[in-house]
């Protein structure tokens, strides 16, 4: 009689949770900001070796990819991501494990994506003679910080020697409860490109102001001109948002400065009306300004591309879901204005980005993610490494 390699996965994630957990817990006490994660890749290292896992170090500095190969055979390949970047954020928690480092936190849950990516490959490794094909394990680097470790990864050639036909990555939700997951098919994530606009006039005394060209007037006419751009220039039918969420003018109250400084965000999920976008806030920022007798000078920074998840996909991971969670704990995703270097992975390879439910309200995990008081209900490692295992071996399947 064969083994119910379903069962035997979620064994073995109930058997290996205290490990995953401390190991966790240590990635939550050690955070490291994005292209400075040296620690926190050497203890994936150590604990790689102590599974008995191949892999190769220092690709994009910090990055590891790591390979198990099944035994009955099979040239069929499917990646697994996890990201390794913590927040320059101060912990307000008080839990035992509790960042050490000072101004800087696991805040986004980058923690528990490496507890669990672990985790799955020990119980991939330790089941590798009931399944077949091979499993490329990769911990990302800086997927915080521009230009984000997917693309550098994939530029070292990641996605080569073997070639993963699938690629799936794990992200924790807090509004999800733990034990569940979500997904959506098609477009998900936005793409996201940071705007600076500097506007340049002619400073002078406030109680002069016909002696100035005033840049934090022009400024003003600016930001509000440019919100025709979502609501006259874009179509209704494809999700755009424009935000500026920094304006220095560095005057006083009696000073007009010289200059003033505007920092945004531009963010959807068309790249034509992407790159369109872009030529109209430059005309717009500078048209204002020079009908003001002052000068813009725009810097548009591309970001990472729009995030899709492969229908084909997602369709089996909804049934991989209801098979190892059950249906009632599957939860279907709004589209995110949000964004996630994932994304790169996506644009190359059928990709399928999901939500791991780490929420608890009885236990008070509530915060959001990129907040000071974020943490997770714990038993979702459980769930987080136990369900990618049983994803890998049925796509191995397909």
């Amino acid at each position: 009689m064969g083994i119910d390699l379903k069962e035997k996965i979620k064994q073995l994630a109930s058997e290996y949770f205290t490990e995953v957990q401390e190991i966790r817990r240590h990635f939550h006490q050690y955070p490291e900001l994005s292209m400075q994660e040296h620690q926190t890749a050497k203890f994936i290292i150590e604990k790689l070796d102590s599974f008995g896992i191949s892999y190769q170090s220092g690709i994009a500095k910090n990055g590891i990819v790591a390979l198990i190969h099944g035994m009955q055979g099979g040239e069929k390949v499917v990646a697994l991501r996890a990201d390794m970047d913590a927040l320059p954020i101060e912990e307000a928690n008080d839990a035992a494990y509790k960042s050490l480092n000072p101004g800087v936190m696991h805040a986004c849950g980058h923690d528990a994506h490496m507890a669990s990516l672990l985790g799955t490959a020990k119980i991939l490794h330790n089941t590798r003679e009931h399944w077949g094909g091979t499993v490329k394990l990769i911990f990302q680097p800086s997927e915080e910080s521009y230009p984000g470790g997917a693309s550098l990864m994939i530029g070292e050639g990641i996605l080569e020697n073997p070639a993963p036909q699938s690629i799936f990555g794990q992200h924790v939700a807090p509004q999800i409860e733990a034990g569940k997951v979500g997904i959506r098919s098609g477009m998900y994530m936005a793409s996201t490109d940071e705007v600076y606009l500097t506007v340049k006039g002619k400073g002078g005394h406030a109680a002069t102001p016909h002696l100035t060209i005033d840049p934090v007037l022009i400024a003003s006419h600016i930001v509000v001109a440019l919100q025709q751009i979502v609501s006259r220039h874009n179509t209704p039918w494809i999700p755009t948002v424009l935000s500026f969420g920094r304006i220095i003018g560095d005057g006083r109250m009696n000073v007009i400065p010289d200059t003033v400084t505007i920092d945004g965000t531009f963010r959807t999920f068309n790249e034509k009306w992407r790159s369109e976008a872009h030529e109209k806030i430059s005309q717009i920022a500078q048209g204002v300004a020079v009908s003001m007798g002052g000068n813009c000078e725009i810097e548009i920074k591309e970001g990472y591309p729009f995030l899709k998840n492969d229908e084909l996909l997602s369709n089996h991971f909804r049934d991989y879901a209801s098979e190892y969670l059950g249906k009632e704990n599957i939860v279907e995703l709004d589209l995110a204005m949000t964004a996630e270097d994932f994304a790169f992975y996506s644009q190359k390879i059928p990709a399928c980005f999901y939500r791991l439910g780490i929420g608890n309200k009885a236990k008070g995990v509530t915060s959001n993610v990129h907040t000071s008081t974020f943490d997770i209900d714990e038993k979702a490692l459980e769930t987080g490494m136990g369900f990618m295992a049983w994803i890998v071996v049925n796509q191995l399947k397909e």
